[in-house]
C-alpha cells in the first residue's frame, strides 16, 4: 500500500518501464510466462499488496522476497540472478532500484495532483496587477499582491500570501500556508512545503549610540533567490539580504525546520537536514550534503562536495572536500562530565606531558 490508482486507470508495467526509459534510466522486463500485470501503486516489500509494485534496494530486506505479495518487484541483475526459485512476482531489471522507484513515485504522485482542484478559488485575493500564468490552481484565502507574476501549471495551495513583486516560476508547488515577503524569485518545478516562510528580515541589528544597549534595526533591503527543482521543507525560513541576495542554487534540498541567514549562499545539488542553522553570508558549496543540527557560524566559506555529519557545529572554513565530524559521544551523565572536564584541561595536560619528555630526554 497505498493503492494510488483505481484499477479501470491503472497503467501496465510495460507501460511504467516506457515513462523510465525516457526519463533516461535503463530497465527492462524479465522474461516470464506470466502475464503482464496493471500497476495501481507502490509499495515496500512487506507491505506491498497484488496490484502494487516493490523494489529491493537494502540487502537487509532480500528475505521479504519469499514472502512479499507485489504484483511485481524491482531488482538487480544480482538479485535476480541470486534467487533461488522463479519468483512469484513480475520482475523488473534495474541496476538502480531505488532511482527508479523515485521516479515512479514522482509519475503516481503527479496523477495525484492532477486529479485535485483547480483553477482559482473564489475566496483568494489576487491583486489586478498579478500576472497569472496558464493553468495555475490558487486556494481558498491565498492572497496574491501585487506586481506577482506566477508561471503555468503552478499550484498554490490555501492560506498561503505571496508578497508583491514575487516571482514563481513554472509547474511549483505551494502547499498550505507558506509565506513568501515580497520580491521573492524562484525558478520552475520548485516546491516549498508547509509553513515556509521566504524572505523574512535577516537578524541584522547596529549598536545605537543613542541609548546605553540598544539597538538599531539595520533595514534588509535584499531579496531572496531560488534556482530551479528547489524543495523547501515544512517551517524552514529562508531570510532575505542585508543588501545582496540570499541565494538558493538549482536542485537545493532543505529539509523541515531549518534557518538560513540572511546573504547565505547554497550551491547546486546540495542537500541539508533537518534542524540545522546557517548564520548569515556563509557560502555553501555544491553538491554538499549536511547532517540534522548541523551549525554554521557566519561569513564561512564551505568548498564543494563536502559532508558534514549531524550535530557538527562548523566554525571556521573548509577549504578540502570530505567528511567532516565534530560531536562528542552521548554518555552517562556524570561519565561524560567527567570527560568534559579532562577536555577543558587538554592544554594544560599538553604541557606537563611535554616537560616529562624533555626531562626523560635529558637523562
Amino acid at each position: 500500500m497505498p493503492v494510488l490508482l483505481a484499477s479501470d486507470r491503472a497503467p501496465s508495467l510495460e507501460q511504467l518501464l516506457g515513462i523510465v526509459q525516457k526519463a533516461g534510466l535503463p530497465c527492462s522486463l524479465a522474461p516470464s510466462k506470466e502475464p503482464v500485470p496493471r500497476i495501481q501503486g507502490l509499495g515496500s516489500l512487506l507491505h506491498a499488496g497484488p496490484s502494487e509494485l516493490s523494489f529491493l534496494s537494502n540487502q537487509k530486506l532480500k528475505g521479504q522476497l519469499a514472502t512479499t505479495e507485489a504484483a511485481a518487484v524491482i531488482l538487480t541483475t544480482a538479485d535476480y540472478q541470486s534467487l533461488d526459485s522463479e519468483p512469484r512476482f513480475a520482475v523488473v531489471l534495474c541496476e538502480q532500484p531505488y532511482a527508479m522507484y523515485a521516479l515512479l513515485a514522482q509519475w503516481f504522485d503527479e496523477h495525484r495532483l492532477n486529479n485535485l482542484p483547480k483553477g482559482i478559488h473564489p475566496t483568494a485575493v489576487v491583486d489586478p496587477s498579478a500576472v497569472v500564468g496558464e493553468n495555475v490552481t490558487i486556494g481558498a484565502y491565498t492572497v496574491i499582491e501585487a506586481g506577482v507574476q506566477i508561471g503555468k501549471g503552478t499550484r498554490i495551495g490555501a492560506g498561503c500570501s505571496i508578497g508583491a513583486d514575487s516571482v514563481i516560476g513554472e509547474h511549483c508547488l505551494l502547499h498550505a500556508r507558506v509565506v513568501l515577503y515580497h520580491q521573492v524569485r524562484m525558478g520552475d518545478r520548485c516546491i516549498l512545503h508547509s509553513g515556509a516562510v521566504l524572505g523574512a528580515d535577516g537578524f541584522g541589528f547596529a549598536p545605537d549610540p543613542r541609548q546605553a544597549g540598544a539597538w538599531a534595526k539595520i533595514s534588509q533591503i535584499g531579496a531572496v533567490e531560488l534556482g530551479n527543482d528547489v524543495e523547501i521543507g515544512a517551517n524552514t525560513t529562508v531570510d532575505r539580504g542585508a543588501l545582496d541576495n540570499t541565494v538558493i542554487a538549482n536542485g537545493v534540498k532543505l529539509d523541515n525546520q531549518i534557518m538560513v541567514g540572511h546573504n547565505v549562499h547554497i550551491g547546486e545539488h546540495t542537500a541539508i537536514a533537518a534542524c540545522t542553522g546557517i548564520a548569515g553570508s556563509t557560502h555553501i558549496g555544491e553538491r554538499c550534503i549536511i547532517g540534522g543540527a548541523a551549525m554554521f557560524s557566519g561569513h564561512l566559506h564551505i568548498t564543494d562536495e563536502v559532508q558534514v555529519s549531524g550535530g557538527t557545529a562548523i566554525t571556521a572554513d573548509i577549504k578540502e572536500p570530505g567528511h567532516y565530524t565534530g560531536v562528542f559521544p552521548f554518555a552517562d551523565h556524570q561519565h561524560w562530565q567527567r570527560n568534559a572536564a579532562v577536555l577543558t584541561q587538554l592544554a594544560t595536560l599538553r604541557r606537563r606531558l611535554r616537560a616529562l619528555e624533555r626531562e626523560n630526554n635529558n637523562e
